[in-house]
């Protein structure tokens, strides 16, 4: 056997010490992804406050106006030149990561990470409604990804380790480390890997710590709970088929937008950005709410609880412009920007049913808080994310059953419609642009260990390891059934509940990883 080899089937030996190189790998992971995610959360406060005050002084002299627009456009084509050169800095972040952790994209993690910190905090400034939680998880990643490149890791512990970044950097922006870690495993892995738990679990808490050392321990949303009683739990149905619709909606009409701009390829990149700049300042001028990724709307609904007329206003406009910027391609995130509607849906809907169902009007905070994770779990397609998110966000744990009552069925609605989640149909796009990538990143002969929990009813179960096709490229090579590890053989048959442990090889590592999921999942 091969020294590659030799050195990767050392990996899956059970002692003592995997653990400990897991919480120290995490800790790594945790501290470089944390500090990443805290200069770029700092270079965002900065640029956001600049611009609030350009737009004070710039406001009532045309001259001014006409100086801070031509000044955006000069912005805007300086972005455009940062995406050309490092194009995979382009857009949320979280689709490349997503991609890369399947091996079917590669990004130079330095000039990723250098262009996304530029890029997306010259787009805040302009006033793009984008948010920071996006940038931070590719930003987390590459930060990993470069922690591993220096330490010289192997390829498997460098995509464990840019996953978990991932999930730290999600951490360090909202402050929210389990989310952080359960939107690694359930929106880009998919599946549950005790390794990642592991390692993600200390570099989301980590990552979490270094952020409250520089920001505070406060939660993002505060607001005291109100049971909402259970003979009204019907009005949770209607909120959740609701937003679920709106979800749909949402990632249909963001996709159209893209394609709106793709459409305009007669137009310089320059130009074009240059151009959204500018729209962007005139917006800014007329409804400076909407701009960035909404903290003066939250604030705004937080201490003035506006009509329903004004939520209804800004809710419409924050999703318009939020699709346009998104659409443009500029550097810039969809989650904090996506939560904010999500909680203005709530409100609108709170202030109809207290109004018209004569209920306490102190659960108009409570449907806010509702709306965030719904509409967050009927977008993104990662319910179980949604409701820790909020929990930790606002650092109330009374409402655990409303949230989620309607995060399941918004989940459930949009599936049920036929939308793709967000993300997954945004790397499609990416992996159908590029033409079919392959994840080449790696050392040659290298192999890469991936975990694989068969689940009740996969087509797997009951057959022995030698009545299925794995591939010329792939080797189970353990199986974990409980406490139990199993010697795999030809004759040895699966379970459900089963752990394998695959071997893929390096070079097709994109092809074969999903080609056992169909098998294991029996897509």
């Amino acid at each position: 056997m091969r020294e590659k080899e030799k050195s990767t089937l050392r990996k899956i030996e059970h002692h003592s010490r995997e653990s400990f190189y897991l919480i120290v790998r995490g800790a790594e992971v945790g501290l470089f992804a944390g500090l990443v995610c805290v200069v770029y959360r700092k270079l965002l406060e900065f640029s956001e406050g600049w611009l609030f005050q350009v737009l004070d002084y710039v406001k009532g002299s045309p001259l001014k106006i006409a100086l801070w627009l031509l000044a955006l456009g000069a912005i805007g084509a300086v972005v455009s030149y940062i995406v050309k050169i490092a194009p995979e800095s382009g857009g949320s972040g979280i689709p490349q990561v997503t991609g890369e952790v399947k091996g079917y994209l590669t990004s130079p993690w330095l000039r990723t990470l250098s262009a996304k910190l530029i890029g997306g905090t010259l787009s805040v400034f302009a006033g793009l409604s984008l948010g920071r939680e996006g940038p931070s998880v590719q930003l987390g990643g590459m930060a990993a990804k470069g922690v591993a490149k220096i330490t010289r890791a192997d390829k498997t512990t460098t995509l464990r380790m840019i996953s978990c970044g991932a999930g730290a950097g999600l951490s360090a922006a909202f402050n929210a480390p389990l989310a952080g870690i359960m939107f690694v495993l359930e929106e880009i892995h998919r599946t549950f890997d005790k390794s990642i738990l592991c390692m993600g679990m200390v570099a989301a808490v980590v990552a979490d710590y270094v952020s409250k050392f520089f920001f505070g321990q406060n939660t993002i949303f505060n607001y005291q709970t109100e049971n909402i009683p259970l003979r009204h739990y019907w009005l949770l149905i209607i909120m959740g088929l609701l937003l679920g619709l709106l979800g749909a909606f949402y990632n249909w009409f963001m996709l159209k937008t893209q394609d709106m701009f793709k459409r305009l390829s007669k137009i310089p990149e320059p130009i074009k950005l240059a151009l959204v700049f500018i729209i962007s300042g005139v917006v800014g001028l007329w409804l400076p709410q909407v701009l960035c990724g909404g903290h003066r709307m939250a604030e705004l609904l937080i201490t003035e609880h506006p009509s329903i007329q004004i939520l209804l206003t800004l809710c419409v406009a924050k999703f318009l412009f939020g699709a346009f910027s998104f659409g443009s391609g500029a550097p810039g995130g969809t989650l904090y920007p996506l939560s904010i509607i999500g909680t203005y849906i709530g409100a609108i809907y709170g202030d109809f049913v207290i109004g018209a169902f004569d209920l306490n009007p102190d659960l108009w905070q409570e449907f806010v808080v509702l709306g965030m994770a719904g509409y967050f779990a009927s977008i993104v397609r990662a319910p179980i994310t949604g409701v820790i998110m909020v929990f930790e966000i606002s650092g109330n744990m009374n409402n655990i059953l409303p949230l989620a009552t309607v995060a399941l069925i918004s989940y459930a609605t949009a599936n049920t419609l036929g939308s793709a989640p967000f993300y997954e149909a945004s790397l499609e796009r990416i992996l159908k642009a590029k033409d079919a990538p392959t994840g080449a990143d790696g050392r040659v002969g290298e192999r890469v260990l991936q975990t694989y929990v068969v689940p009740l009813g996969s087509p797997i179960v009951g057959k022995t390891l030698s009545q299925i096709e794995w591939g010329k490229h792939c080797l189970v090579v353990a199986i974990e059934r409980g406490e139990l590890s199993v010697t795999p053989k030809g004759d040895t048959e699966i379970k459900a509940g089963d752990t394998l442990l695959v071997m893929v090889s390096q070079r097709r590592f994109s092809q074969d990883r999903n080609r056992l999921e169909k098998i294991i999942k029996g897509e």
